[in-house]
């Protein structure tokens, strides 16, 4: 079991995302995923640091992908989405529309955004290309196994969602600029604000979601501390990190030392909570009653909560 780095759901000023992606060339991840998953609007504040952290990544020997849109519905959108196919890295598809731009039999990879919950559809992207999938988070240990299992068959790599706040939900609509009285045309990219997300209560003050621009997140950040062995035991072949905007690098570096067995999974989740925004951990949906559920509540006193 591995590492791989996901794209960055949130929207940084070039300067973070240089620094973040030269950082990363030293830290124990096998792989990267780059590019813009949320809004495509975000994208020409950054894209220039997109080669030279594609070039420092390979340099350092990581295998490097690009990611579609989760969501492509403007025309200029579908353009870029096409446009894919000419990079010359593996393109992760996190919405199905990408794989018009991609010939038939061309690999490629599929992100936790594609709803792969069953072996027919894990046979069908086999078939077109697929040599990577990361399944979508709430899946529960016994479907991961059932599809890791037949990815071994296929000899498609299984990954899981590793670490960070959970993708629930993508639309058309921007809650970030809503909460700022913006329409979605004229945001001022608000969402600029909440490096990690913003965190939305319900009214009696509960902590409850995140938003972040036209996604909505978990509020707690999901962690696999407790769930390496069995993972590992089920055939999953990689852990999902997903970006968060401060101490990601010393993040990877725990979770390498886990997986490693240098460190126990209290002390890896005793660390994390320290760490990630809003100090919540969970790993329900793997397993748990609710997707909120964290198995070291009762030792680690941290009250679940998405």
């Amino acid at each position: 079991m591995d590492l791989t780095v996901g794209p960055n759901h949130f929207f940084w000023d070039a300067a973070t995302v240089r620094g973040f992606y030269q950082g990363l060339a030293a830290v124990p991840v096998s792989r990267v995923v780059l590019g813009e998953v949320v809004c495509s609007k975000r994208l020409p504040f950054w894209q220039d640091e997109i080669a030279t952290a594609v070039e420092v990544l390979l340099a350092a020997g990581k295998d490097v992908a690009i990611t579609s849109l989760a969501l492509v519905t403007l025309k200029r959108e579908r353009k870029a989405t096409a446009a894919l196919a000419d990079i010359g890295l593996p393109i992760e598809v996190n919405d199905l529309t990408a794989l018009h731009a991609l010939p038939p039999g061309q690999p490629f990879w599929v992100g936790p955004l594609i709803n792969v919950y069953n072996e027919g559809t894990l046979r069908w992207l086999a078939a077109r290309g697929a040599v990577r999938v990361c399944l979508p988070p709430e899946l529960p240990l016994e479907s991961i196994a059932v599809l890791a299992g037949l990815g071994r068959d296929l000899g498609v790599a299984i990954e899981v969602w590793g670490h960070g706040r959970l993708p629930l939900a993508i639309s058309g609509r921007c809650y970030h600029a809503r909460l700022h009285d913006h329409a979605k045309d004229s945001c001022q990219f608000v969402c600029g604000l909440d490096p990690d997300g913003r965190d939305v209560e319900t009214l009696d003050g509960q902590k409850f979601l995140t938003v972040n621009g036209v996604q909505t997140l978990s509020q707690s950040t999901a962690s696999m501390a407790h769930q390496i062995e069995v993972l590992r035991e089920a055939g999953v072949s990689s852990l999902r990190m997903s970006p968060q905007s401060a101490g990601f690098a010393e993040i990877c570096i725990a979770y390498a030392d886990r997986i490693a067995g240098k460190l126990s999974a209290a002390e890896l989740a005793a660390s994390l909570i320290a760490k990630v925004p809003g100090g919540r951990l969970s790993d329900g949906f793997v397993r748990g009653p609710a997707g909120a559920h964290w198995s070291g509540a009762a030792s680690e006193a941290n009250r679940p909560g998405l």
